[in-house]
Parts: structure tokens; C-alpha cells; sequence
């Protein structure tokens, strides 16, 4: 599987892609980076509803005339920004749930983690776990913003260390880390929330 990344615009998000075929949070200036590496592709997939990780979401559907998947919790972010950025709205064409997803040739699990926002989701592929701002190397999505919500992070947070098998893990931002080594790291982010 190849994975090519771009990290976009001020904030660094981190903008995936998968094969040449899904893109994952193609934020600020992403548009450009997708163009210039992708032939059909298949899906947009936005890890959650942050203004950074879907700014340019209508530039590249548009474009590719492909179809946008956001977790039903974070759809109405792609309409009202509550940060005041403003990004181009779009309208989702499928909204997801915690569950298993044919998106082209590829088995993608989906797996709902609130708490930087509500509907923050891990998207899997393979051997990778696309995971937005919900885990970082070494480090948690903030639970300060709008809509966000500590408690659901705690909770999210008990719920990924329980999964009994290591993967890569690849952020919303900054670099790469594994289910494994963030799993040693999470228990003393609890004692924070």
C-alpha cells in the first residue's frame, strides 16, 4: 500500500493518500498535492470536521466528481465553522457510522473515537490506522474547542487500549506512531481529562 502525505496550510495537517485512490483530510492547499498525485480516485474521507482537514473537501469532490464520507456526528462542521474560518461548505454524500465500509477495492474499518470532536473517527485500512486528531505521537487531540468533550476523549481513550493488535498509525498531524507505542503512552493522559 502506498501512502503519500502532505502536511497543508498553517495548522501542518497532515493530508493522506492512499493507493492514488482515497484521500484522507485534504485541507488548506491540499487540492494542488491530490492533483498532482492521483489518477481515479475513488473517495474523500474526513477523519472529523476541523476546518483544517476539510477545507479544500468541495474543491477536490468537485473536481474528481467523487463521493465525501464523514462520520454523522461531524457532517453539520462541513455547513457552520464554529472557529469562524469559514471553509467552502459541502454536503457530505455519506454519512458514517462505527462499522465495516467497501469504499472502492478497499475493506475500510471505521471506528468512532469522540472527543476532540463528536464525530472523530479512525479510519483503518490494511495495516494502517488513519487517526486525525484523536491520537498524535505522544500526545491527544485538544478537548477545549467547540463541541469538544473530555469525557468522551477519556472514554475513547479506554476503548483504543483495549484493541489487541499494533498497526501504524499515521495523525492528523506530526509524524507517524503505532497502536503499540500509543497505547504505553495513553493511561497518563486519562489523569488529565
Amino acid at each position: 500500500m502506498e501512502i503519500l502525505v502532505k502536511p497543508c496550510g498553517e495548522f501542518q495537517t497532515n493530508c493522506y493518500i492512499i493507493d492514488k485512490k482515497i484521500i484522507i483530510d485534504p485541507g488548506v492547499g491540499a487540492f494542488e498535492f491530490v492533483k498532482a498525485n492521483v489518477k481515479n480516485p475513488v473517495a474523500i474521507i474526513n477523519t472529523h470536521g476541523h476546518f483544517d482537514h476539510i477545507w479544500d473537501d468541495k474543491k477536490v469532490k468537485e473536481y474528481f466528481n467523487i463521493p465525501l464520507y464523514i462520520h454523522e456526528n461531524d457532517a453539520f462542521f462541513l455547513e457552520n465553522d464554529p472557529f469562524g474560518y469559514n471553509p467552502p461548505k459541502v454536503k457530505p454524500d455519506v454519512l458514517l457510522k462505527e462499522g465495516n465500509y467497501k469504499i472502492g477495492d478497499y475493506d475500510i474499518k471505521i471506528i468512532h473515537f469522540p472527543g476532540h470532536t463528536p464525530g472523530s473517527i479512525s479510519v483503518e485500512v490494511g495495516e494502517n490506522i488513519f487517526s486525525g486528531d484523536f491520537i498524535f505521537d505522544e500526545s491527544i487531540g485538544r478537548v477545549d474547542f467547540p463541541f469538544s468533550d473530555a469525557k468522551a476523549m477519556k472514554n475513547s481513550i479506554k476503548k483504543f487500549l483495549k484493541i489487541p493488535y499494533d498497526k501504524k498509525i499515521f495523525p492528523g498531524h506530526g509524524a507517524m506512531t503505532t497502536i503499540k507505542k500509543a497505547q504505553k503512552f495513553l493511561p497518563s493522559c486519562l489523569e488529565y481529562l
